[in-house]
């Protein structure tokens, strides 16, 4: 296996089907209970051995950079208060020096231009991505699932869950070649079809273990869907030399880019929560 030591975190969007909210708090700070989706992120890429997390940000997400770094004044009241639970939750936030990095991504030219501009800061090794609102629900954490499965050799592995039909135009879907357990070798990828378009319902979500020569594929790629520079095109014209592998994922994906998958998460790890859980339960009776 390789090890997988440095993340990439795109957390440039503007977050539209939040607005009004997402005017002033970026969508990635949005929380599920107590904790904002871009916190779950970290914790489930240090969860899988990661040491090092770039944000691929833009402008407005300055509550990002705030949020792991100290706050002084809160930290000293908290103090004096004796409120040292709550104290040590928001220094559990804070990195060790050099483990965060932030980048901006100063035109909106979409996921595949994201990930292009962490090229400096990756070098030449392999690394992951995660996307915070795809909040996955795990025994094992999900990067970590790919991580243990990843070589070298496999060149691009992408997380893949199997999705309704009528859903696949939300994503790029495989065009599988083979299958060897939770393993799914392909030989393309469709993004965004329709249904009588798509070659599968095995869809990518928001995990990645990728090749760095996906960077030099980057930089000549031309728009797709949308005008924006699509990950899965690049992807796609890596498959003759890196191939793609699929990994069917263990767990539930939450899409916490919209308000349904939102209020699912909230509602489902609400319910899980030890303390939260009963009352919660309890008062969902009243509207069912």
């Amino acid at each position: 296996m390789t090890a997988i030591a440095k993340a990439v975190m795109p957390v440039a969007g503007l977050g539209t089907r939040f607005l009004s909210v997402t005017k002033a708090v970026p969508k990635e700070m949005l929380p599920v209970l107590n904790k904002p989706l871009v916190q779950y992120a970290v914790e489930e890429a240090f969860a899988a051995g990661i040491e090092q997390i770039l944000f691929v940000n833009g402008r407005g997400k300055n509550a990002l950079e705030d949020f792991f770094d100290h706050a002084p004044e809160l930290e000293a009241r908290l103090a004096e208060s004796g409120k040292t639970a709550l104290l040590s939750r928001i220094e559990s936030t804070v990195p060790a020096g050099g483990q965060f990095a932030f980048v901006r991504q100063t035109k909106p030219l979409g996921f595949g231009h994201a990930v292009l501009c962490a090229k400096n800061w990756v070098q030449n090794e392999p690394f992951a991505i995660l996307l915070p609102d795809d909040l996955m629900m795990c025994d094992q954490p999900c990067i970590k699932q790919l991580a243990d499965q990843y070589d070298l050799s496999m060149g691009n592995m992408a997380a893949v869950v199997d999705v309704a039909p009528h859903a696949v135009s939300a994503y790029g879907v495989l065009d599988i070649a083979s299958q060897k357990g939770d393993l799914l070798q392909t030989k393309g990828v469709v993004e965004k079809p329709t249904t009588e378009q798509a070659p599968s319902t095995k869809a990518i979500i928001g995990r990645y273990i990728l090749h760095p020569d996906i960077f030099k594929v980057l930089e000549t790629q031309q728009p797709g869907v949308g005008g924006e520079i699509q990950l899965t095109d690049a992807l796609s014209r890596m498959i003759p030399t890196h191939g793609l592998t699929g990994l069917l994922v263990h767990g539930h994906r939450f899409d916490c880019g919209s308000v349904e998958g939102m209020v699912e998460a909230q509602v489902a790890y609400g319910l899980r929560d030890p303390l939260m859980g009963e009352k919660i339960r309890a008062s969902l009776m009243r509207w069912l």
